[in-house]
């Protein structure tokens, strides 16, 4: 198995000379692509003391990075076993279900829009589809739309007080699909079974967590992201309008180019070569997605890259369901708002390191 330090000693080989000390990621919050150059040429594994991490910059450290398994991913991230749980839960109707729940959610809040003359994107469609999608393909009462809403934004899902709230919630739902299951998704991990059984409440609910884990702000940000990668090449996005099959490239270049989390952190649980055992190591997805031994004109977006190279697995239910936002979601678009283009004015900035994406999408319709 290939790992870490190897890449580390083969690429930092022959390097020029590094300017004199190095960069913090916490000096580049506007703008970090200067920095991320600077990181991959010159400090390719390098301490960054004012942000606590090791900073891994270059593709294919961070490819190996995020498979060594002595890097792991820290608590806050979530409960791993109940991704993987879904992952096996989101096969046949199941899958059905959240593909039609998709489909369904992003023509309704397209043609929403139909009637306008301008709108904003982000506040308007890519904030609230995941959202959208969750409730109905849990079969979740549309009422609760808000209050679902924000558990997805708010990560509540996922917190153990959170997770209280929302297992009073979905409690007298979950009797009623154990008694009388229907064709959502909650019916489907209601009457799922094991060796032991069908699956407790307390696991059900967990499911659903991670699904509105998935639902929540990074899945919104990457799909705002994509958006705006289109509208901003009017002549790829004409493109896509008559060949769909092309989106899973687009989505997969978007990635690429404009991550919704520029940074990853890992743990170490041994030491990784100089990385010593319990420190935290920095994935640098915005750095890595541009690096140009990797990518010809990396800076570029194009939607028909012939390999945009993602950096993680298109698996588990939060790259599954961001993928079916962004097919679904640029499907409905294009078909309600066949005008749909970019509002002239000036466009917002990112100011947020960790995770960057365009806050407003003003558009005409």
């Amino acid at each position: 198995m290939l790992c870490l330090t190897d890449v580390l000693v083969t690429r930092t080989a022959g390097t020029p000379a590094r300017p004199p000390g190095p960069p913090s990621l916490r000096t580049a919050v506007r703008d970090p692509y200067p920095l991320y150059r600077t990181l991959r040429t010159h400090y390719p594994l390098v301490h960054d003391e004012p942000f606590g991490a090791w900073l891994v910059s270059r593709y294919g450290d961070v490819r190996a990075a995020l498979t060594d398994p002595r890097l792991v991913a820290l608590p806050g991230d979530g409960p791993p076993e109940a991704g993987r749980l879904l992952d096996r839960a989101l096969r046949g109707p199941a899958l059905a279900a959240l593909t039609a729940a998709v489909e369904r959610s992003a023509y309704v809040l397209a043609r929403r829009l139909a009637a306008r003359e301008e709108a904003d994107l982000v506040a308007e469609f890519c904030d609230w589809l995941p959202t959208a999608t969750a409730v109905a393909a849990l079969g979740l009462p549309y009422e609760e739309t808000a209050r679902v809403h924000h558990w997805c934004r708010t990560g509540l899902g996922h917190s153990r007080g959170g997770r209280s709230e929302l297992g009073a919630f979905l409690r007298p739902l979950t009797a009623r699909r154990r008694a009388h299951p229907g064709g959502d998704l909650l019916s489907v991990l209601c009457t799922a079974r094991t060796d032991d059984g069908p699956l407790p409440d307390e696991t059900v609910t967990r499911l659903v967590g991670a699904l509105l884990g998935a639902a929540g702000e990074t899945t919104a940000r990457a799909l705002a992201s994509f958006l705006a990668n289109l509208l901003d090449h009017p002549r790829q996005l004409e493109v896509l309008r008559t060949r769909p099959d092309l989106t899973s490239g687009a989505w997969a270049e978007s990635l690429r180019r404009d991550p919704p989390l520029h940074v990853v952190l890992r743990r170490a649980v041994e030491p990784v070569g100089a990385i010593p055992a319990g420190a935290t190591v920095a994935c640098l997805f915005g750095a890595a997605g541009r690096d140009p031994d990797r990518f010809t004109d990396p800076d570029r977006y194009d939607a028909f890259r012939p390999d945009p190279g993602p950096l993680a697995p298109d698996t588990g239910p939060g790259a599954l369901l961001a993928r079916l936002t962004a097919e679904h979601g640029l499907r409905a678009l294009l078909t309600a708002l066949p005008g749909l283009r970019r509002a002239p004015g000036a466009r917002h900035v990112p100011d947020d390191l960790v995770r960057r994406s365009p806050r407003t999408l003003p558009v005409r319709i």
